[in-house]
């Protein structure tokens, strides 16, 4: 098959399907992986897709409105973030540690944690920190480095050092966008990077979902779905919308 005729082909499949799953097409059409990734990247590269992990989706994915800075995000969700933060809370017992995200739902998140609650909390979000400074069984463990001011958390080389030499229990993370195919995705490179170290040091990852970030892509995917053991959805989500991630096999939670 020639070069023209793969493309064409590939673009036919992702109008008929909605996405392009290199490995199962390369094994339908006799070609390598390698052939089909090039061409998508070549096609991704005209302005006809858009590449993601393991594939393709299309150009018109929604964005996340979550992209925002962290004051205009506190007005997105505003009634389903503090249901989806008291489902999480929930999640915790007495005696672990868990990583809580920075973020707006990571907050509310914080502020849900019961009084008489004994763990240890790790974050690198100055916000969440604070939030936890009048719970008296709560030991809180605060990851420094540079300010990133978009989420209101550290970065850089000494957050990642930091967070390589601590292992967790549960990773609360906070996310731009979350989709079946694209992943767990951020709008920004090094925090896709802090996010990912993260998880790799958790033994459960927990993603917070507020509506507006399901079914939606940012530029730099931070973990696929396969590595998030648990999704906390508010309970008006459209069923439509769960059922690939009920399909991946991922944990659904029903907030609210």
């Amino acid at each position: 098959m020639l070069t023209r005729q793969r493309k064409e082909l590939l673009l036919t499949r992702l109008k008929q399907e909605g996405q392009i799953v290199a490995r199962s097409l390369s094994e339908e059409l006799g070609l390598s992986e390698d052939t089909i990734r090039r061409d998508l990247r070549e096609l991704a590269a005209e302005g006809l897709l858009q590449r993601v992990h393991g594939g393709a989706l299309p150009l018109d994915l929604p964005p996340s409105p979550a992209l925002g800075d962290f004051a205009a995000r506190q007005q997105i969700s505003s009634d389903a973030k503090p249901a989806i933060a008291r489902a999480a809370a929930a999640m915790i017992e007495d005696g672990q540690v868990v990583f809580i995200d920075g973020g707006t739902t990571a907050v509310q998140l914080a502020r849900a944690l019961p009084l008489t609650l004994r763990c240890t909390v790790v974050t690198h979000s100055p916000s969440v920190a604070v939030e936890l400074v009048a719970h008296p069984l709560i030991e809180v463990v605060l990851i420094g480095g540079r300010l990133f001011k978009h989420s209101i958390v550290a970065m850089g080389p000494a957050a990642l050092e930091a967070i390589a030499q601590i292992h967790t229990d549960i990773y609360f993370m906070g996310v731009c966008s979350l989709h079946p195919q694209a992943g767990v995705s951020t709008g920004d490179y090094d925090e896709a990077g802090i996010k990912r170290a993260i998880s790799a040091m958790a033994r459960r990852t927990v993603v917070l979902a507020s509506p507006e970030k399901l079914d939606s892509a940012a530029p730099y995917q931070i973990v696929p779905m396969s590595q998030v053991s648990a999704i906390v959805v508010h309970r008006d989500a459209p069923a439509k919308l769960l059922a690939p991630y009920r399909e991946l096999g991922i944990a659904l939670h029903s907030a609210g």
